[in-house]
């Protein structure tokens, strides 16, 4: 059986799905948060490994790594969490007005602080499990270049890199919205996923692991400023990438029929 849904169908998906998650009550919308940041994280942990010690060459290496990286999105689409990022597209109810622009900021807010507890967590795990000792410490050589390549980045260079990213990541999830289909569903996240991943561009969740991590494995000690100066712009444009070039964008486009 077929179930392709046709661009505005799924616009009335994404805007019926943003106005359930505002409502969701605020133990619901935290647990499923902390899920969320656990599940990029695992993306985060998956890519690590997987571009260890690559000699496939640098576009070949980041895109197979940005596949590995898809599996948070996965497990956070299919498994069900909530995610600050993908949480963009509750614009589209909002400018529906079938959520208040308090109900919005409360939901991102939330999730926001959920998605770092989990990915936290996530940290803490990791680094007590050895997992960075892997391949004679190899990757967690890895982990420490991946940060410090993000912590490099000036303010401009981090929200047009945060913008861009979650364009791909709500187009993802836009997409897995046209089909009820658990394969179709996985198949619509992989492939905007692992092209974000491969372009370099900035996920503030993901980067909620990736920063602390890599100064646990020996990366210069990151105090409140340098997390700050990576996250705010970054998480900015995700905001923008997500909330106006494709949820606004998208409303216009595909307005409720009466």
């Amino acid at each position: 059986m077929i179930d392709a849904y046709a661009p505005p169908q799924i616009a009335a998906r994404v805007e019926e799905g943003g106005a359930r998650k505002a409502a969701q009550p605020a133990r619901q919308t935290l647990v499923l948060g902390i899920l969320g940041g656990a599940f990029i994280a695992f993306g985060a942990m998956a890519y690590t490994v997987v571009v260890t010690g690559s000699a496939l060459g640098f576009g070949p290496t980041r895109l197979v790594g940005g596949v590995a990286f898809a599996l948070g999105l996965v497990l956070v689409v299919i498994g069900g969490a909530e995610l600050f990022t993908g949480n963009s597209l509750l614009v589209m109810a909002w400018v529906g007005r079938r959520v208040s622009l308090v109900r919005l900021l409360r939901n991102w807010a939330l999730v926001y602080v959920a998605n770092a507890i989990g990915a936290l967590g996530s940290v803490a795990l990791v680094h007590f499990s050895g997992v960075m000792a892997l391949d004679g410490g190899a990757v967690g050589r890895s982990a420490v270049a991946i940060a410090e390549a993000k912590l490099a980045l000036g303010a401009g260079e981090a929200f047009c890199r945060g913008i861009l990213c979650n364009v791909l990541v709500c187009l993802a999830v836009w997409l897995s919205f046209a089909t009820s289909d658990v394969a179709g569903r996985i198949l619509a996240i992989i492939f905007p996923i692992a092209a974000f991943v491969a372009l370099g561009f900035e996920h503030s969740v993901a980067n909620m692991y990736i920063l602390p991590i890599g100064d646990l494995a020996g990366g210069r000690t990151i105090d409140a400023l340098a997390l700050a100066a990576n996250l705010v712009p970054v998480t900015l444009g995700n905001i923008v990438g997500g909330g106006v070039l494709v949820a606004l964008v998208y409303r216009l486009a595909y307005p409720p029929t009466a």
